[in-house]
């Protein structure tokens, strides 16, 4: 592969719905890659509502709905774009791509993975040809099409000298263990369960003034309700051997309706916080060979509540699993993502994979994504 520079934006829209998340990024090889902006574009609550409308199975979401929603998602897209080229200083023809992974409205593998958002307005707009439609080859080859940012694990972020854990709490959880940079041996990723979406989703139903639980506030107000909790605990999806991955259509708006009714207040939002932090520590105790230190990203690090419950469930662990944020070894954590996908896209420009088989259950490693010209 030639290590020749190349300047790509990265792009994100995860499972937490909080906007789109744009990063520039110098990529000077496969190992090698410098955040040099970082951007969200939030969305409004009308565009959230929208979205979380195509997510829910309980939802009415139309043809004309979606496709609509198809073009939407990748013009906001290209505001997020747009804002960090401003941003930057940067013009537009100093790229060489942009990564653009759409935004997931099902998630059913082995039958399917879908994502939203229509490729050839960001090239349009921007006349850099685009690389999109990561999930499904993936899943063609017999994987679960997710977790993908473990190659960025391999290759960027795990440590030289010993076994890490990255951890992103997003809407959901996924981790990734790696006992080495560089080395896809012993390499095991996979989503825990719930990240964030169960907490917001309760905390909206809890104060529906609220997106989110803003500071982990609500919940700060509650208790886990343990015997609800152990029910929930016994979801089978749990329990499943990696690789194994999951969405908003078994962890969704639907799923924190069904638990606010059951624990109404901010009782249920303690509960699914609790939830979140025992399935991430359960999963480290039972998959993760040995120490490890977790290093965690994603919107669920901004919720002081839950990362002191993660911390307490790791301690509990035998062996040892220090719990540290991502940005005290890189750079911020909520850019992790999107500089993931840059790297992806920068190798499906070079003809190499961009799934890790160990983690997705592919039948082996693909070339991700297709590129709508510039």
């Amino acid at each position: 592969m030639t290590e020749r520079p190349m300047l790509g934006v990265g792009l994100m829209s995860g499972t937490s719905l909080d906007g789109v998340d744009a990063a520039l990024v110098r990529i000077e090889g496969p190992t090698r890659a410098t955040l040099l902006d970082f951007v969200t574009r939030p969305y409004d609550d009308a565009e959230r509502a929208e979205l979380r409308a195509a997510l829910d199975p309980a939802g009415h979401a139309g043809t004309a709905a979606l496709a609509r929603l198809h073009v939407r998602i990748a013009e906001w897209a290209a505001d997020a774009v747009q804002i960090l080229l401003a941003q930057a200083r940067t013009p537009a023809s100093d790229l060489a791509f942009i990564a653009f992974p759409g935004q997931t409205v099902w998630h059913e593998p082995p039958a399917v993975t879908w994502q939203l958002g229509e490729p050839a307005v960001i090239a349009e707009r921007f006349g850099v040809r685009v690389i999109s439609g990561f999930r499904p080859r993936d899943v063609a080859a017999g994987g679960q099409g997710a977790p993908l940012v473990p190659m960025a694990d391999v290759l960027l972020f795990a440590a030289a000298d010993h076994a890490r854990v990255l951890l992103n709490l997003g809407g959901m959880a996924n981790l990734t263990y790696v006992t080495r940079r560089a080395e896809e041996t012993g390499v095991l990723a996979f989503d825990t369960g719930p990240g964030v979406a169960v907490i917001d989703g309760v905390a909206r139903l809890v104060d529906q003034r609220r997106s989110f639980d803003r500071d982990g506030l609500i919940a700060a107000k509650g208790s886990a309700n343990e015997a609800v909790l152990a029910e929930l605990l016994g979801d089978p999806f749990f329990a499943s051997p990696p690789p194994k991955s999951t969405g908003r259509e078994r962890f969704g708006d639907q799923y924190a309706r069904e638990l606010h009714r059951r624990v109404p207040g901010p009782d249920g939002v303690a509960t699914a916080m609790e939830l979140t932090a025992r399935t991430v520590a359960d999963a480290v105790g039972r998959w993760v060979p040995g120490d490890a230190e977790v290093v965690a990203s994603g919107g669920g690090c901004h919720h002081p509540g839950l990362m002191a419950a993660l911390e307490r469930c790791l301690d509990a662990l035998p062996g040892r699993h220090p719990l540290r944020a991502f940005e005290e070894l890189f750079f911020p954590g909520d850019a992790k993502e999107a500089v993931a996908f840059a790297l992806l896209g920068y190798l499906t420009l070079h003809g190499q994979p961009g799934n890790v088989p160990a983690a997705t259950g592919a039948a082996g490693p693909r070339v991700l994504g297709a590129v709508t010209p510039a």
